[in-house]
């Protein structure tokens, strides 16, 4: 059988298995592993790592935030930097504001990806403002139309929620097999140590670290898992940030709770020290939840190591170091009003490989199940997204895993004007970058043409497995009737 492509050579690793073998790419679908296997094009992957493309599945991409201002890259830009980092698929989110419907929203980001992006897409729909409407009739039909996750906010004026509304929500989307996906931070803790360190004179980048203590974390992780236990919802902890945070969404799981985490690249590699540089320089590394110091890399780490974590993603919020971005208040602007977020799409997966799989803190298998499997399974793209078997899309990275690099602006190809990783030395590199079975990226260069990527109509997640939470007060044979989890008499 002559396959359209045939990456010959290699060692494949999935999320389980690492073993040597040919795959045959036919229609952009894998359809053989072997030995011996003929094409008429052909990639020699002697000496490489065969793994599945990386799916980001947390990054801001032609996003506006809600007090207007916008992310430098949009999906052309925002895709070919993914791209060029060993991933094949993006999950960005589509952003909700007060007043907007979510139809309306769908519709919008609808029309900034199209045409534009080079690798496959979805959305998380970023939910603001859960009017009734949003909850009987648009977010169903956002369901059936594949966007299967969404995210909530326990912090910013502009775009929190209060208990009540979260619970709503969480409802909506268990009934619906969708996830919900939270930040986590208690807003009136950050109103109070904000206002105090201003009222102080303290307005320097260095005091944003300050402003969001990991008491803000702890306590909102632990009302969130709180209130998905009590309706029985799934939830996903996004960017934890401390050790407390962390420890609240292992023991939920180990309870049995449908509860899921994930950290970030930045949490990682960086500490607060970052945002004590001179002048407006801490600027660009803030983000939020904070940086925070070197004893908590530790502990995340651990929690990286023994599964705590479910994936591993960058938050890549690119705001530019000039007047679109982070200095749009003014060059000496207090750090209240900075933008929050930083880039790092390009970078997700080298520096995870680098830290990760080069150290010796993780196998290549934990790296496969935290940068592409886990995203594939949670948000309903598995086995067509994620993983390497026959009938799955032909998404594959091929890594050079000895090769070293320094960290350069010019190697991110995203509509940056800095890296916060700049100078890092790295070893371990996708070089060539296949999306449904065709090149995107091959020896440094993009042969992809914006457009090609496709949206990603996505399935519910399959929760199989987790026992969840049963609460008797919402059981209509203990409370006397009354089906107070879905508001109809019995």
């Amino acid at each position: 059988m002559q396959f359209d492509l045939v990456i010959t050579g290699g060692t494949i690793a999935t999320a389980s298995d690492t073993f040597a073998a040919d795959i045959g790419i036919t229609g952009g679908k894998i359809a053989a592993l072997g030995t011996g296997l003929q094409g008429a094009d052909t990639i020699d992957a002697a000496g490489k790592l065969v793994l599945p493309g990386g799916i980001e599945a947390h990054c801001h991409i032609a996003q506006e935030s809600a007090t207007g201002g916008m992310t430098a890259d949009d999906y052309r830009s925002g895709s070919i930097s993914a791209a060029f980092g060993g991933n094949s698929s993006f999950v960005p989110f589509a952003a909700q504001h007060r007043g907007m419907g979510v139809t309306e929203t769908l519709d919008l980001y609808d029309s900034r990806a199209e045409g534009a992006s080079v690798i496959d897409y979805g959305y998380h729909l970023i939910i603001a403002d859960p009017t009734e409407n949003a909850l009987r009739d648009e977010l169903p039909a956002a369901f059936a139309r594949g966007v299967t996750s969404f995210k909530v906010f326990m912090t910013y004026d502009l775009m929190k929620i209060d208990d009540g509304q979260f619970l709503d929500i969480l409802s909506t989307a268990r009934d619906h097999g969708a996830l919900t996906m939270v930040h986590a931070e208690n807003s009136g803790i950050i109103r109070w140590i904000t206002d105090r360190l201003m009222a102080g004179g303290h307005t320097a980048p260095r005091y944003h670290a300050i402003s969001h203590p990991a008491a803000a974390e702890a306590e909102a992780i632990n009302r969130a898992i709180t209130l998905a236990r009590f309706v029985d919802a799934p939830l996903m902890i996004v960017h934890v940030s401390t050790p407390e945070g962390a420890d609240l969404v292992a023991r939920a799981r180990l309870e049995g709770a449908k509860i899921f985490g994930e950290t970030c690249a930045q949490y990682l590699m960086l500490t607060r020290d970052d945002l004590d540089r001179p002048g407006m320089e801490g600027a660009k590394f803030m983000c939020s939840p904070p940086l925070r110091d070197r004893a908590t890399q530790d502990a995340l780490w651990r929690h990286l190591q023994v599964g705590t974590f479910s994936v591993f993603s960058s938050d890549h919020a690119p705001y530019r170091f000039d007047d679109s971005g982070k200095l749009a208040k003014g060059p000496d602007a207090p750090f209240k009003v900075i933008a929050n977020g930083m880039p790092g799409i390009a970078l997700r997966l080298p520096m995870l490989f680098s830290e990760g799989v080069a150290k010796g803190r993780l196998t290549i298998n934990q790296f496969v199940a935290l940068t592409a499997t886990n995203q594939a399974k949670l948000f309903g793209m598995h086995p067509t997204k994620g993983t390497i078997a026959i009938g799955s899309d032909g998404d594959i990275a091929i890594w050079d895993p000895t090769k070293t690099r320094t960290v350069t602006l010019a190697d991110q190809h995203d509509n940056m004007d800095y890296t916060p990783f700049e100078g890092m030395e790295l070893t371990g590199w996708p070089v060539t970058v296949l999306s449904r079975g065709e090149r995107i990226v091959d020896a440094g260069e993009l042969v992809a043409k914006p457009g090609r990527g496709r949206f990603i109509k996505r399935a519910p997640a399959d929760f199989t497995g987790y026992p969840g939470s049963h609460t008797p007060e919402l059981d209509p044979t203990l409370n006397f009737g009354a089906d107070i989890a879905r508001g109809r008499r019995t």
